[in-house]
């Protein structure tokens, strides 16, 4: 009989969120001129400023979850891009760092205590529910971004094939192309 693995739900929410990251910026990638930084109906008013929250977020929180002292400083700039390519390039980056920050994962380290600089005070919270709430973000914020694709020339990509085994026919080339394996996502 299988055991259970703590970390797997972690390690597999960490290559989804990549992966979703991916396919929802090669979209935002082939938006028409102005599209990107136009006025929208969403929490955030446009899809550059929406994406641009995601990434501070991530800094903020991937910093903390590394053992760092980043802070308030992943906020001091509101929009640190201006363009979908550098953007891209940046949160691929941060989500590097995530999906090696949850392979490193032990069930010891998920109930590890992360500090967050948050300016005057300390926030201390178990790791995992750092982790939950980040990929809760995460997810909310996508959804918000693919909701307003829907009023541009691009049509708001599919995000939500990479948790089972059975949607691998779905993600293959993006994951060969990432030099991944169905084996590592999966496992």
């Amino acid at each position: 009989m299988p055991t259970f693995d703590p970390v797997r739900s972690f390690r597999k929410l960490a290559y989804n969120n990549a992966l979703a990251n991916r396919r929802l910026l090669q979209a935002c990638a082939a938006l028409k001129p102005g599209e990107f930084e136009a006025p929208r109906t969403s929490f955030f008013p446009s899809i550059k400023e929406t994406l641009n929250h995601i990434i501070t977020v991530d800094w903020f929180y991937v910093d903390g979850m590394e053992g760092g002292t980043l802070g308030f400083q992943a906020f001091e700039v509101d929009e640190p891009f201006d363009d979908v390519p550098s953007l891209a390039h940046a949160q691929a980056e941060v989500d590097r760092r995530l999906m090696a920050l949850c392979e490193a994962l032990t069930p010891e380290k998920l109930v590890s205590t992360v500090r967050l600089h948050r300016g005057d005070r300390i926030q201390e919270e178990r790791m995992e529910d750092v982790l939950a709430h980040l990929f809760q973000h995460q997810t909310h914020h996508r959804g918000q971004v693919h909701a307003m694709l829907a009023g541009t020339s691009v049509a708001p990509p599919q995000l939500d094939e990479f948790i089972v085994a059975d949607d691998a026919r779905f993600r293959g080339r993006e994951v060969a192309e990432l030099g991944w394996s169905e084996e590592t996502i999966m496992r």
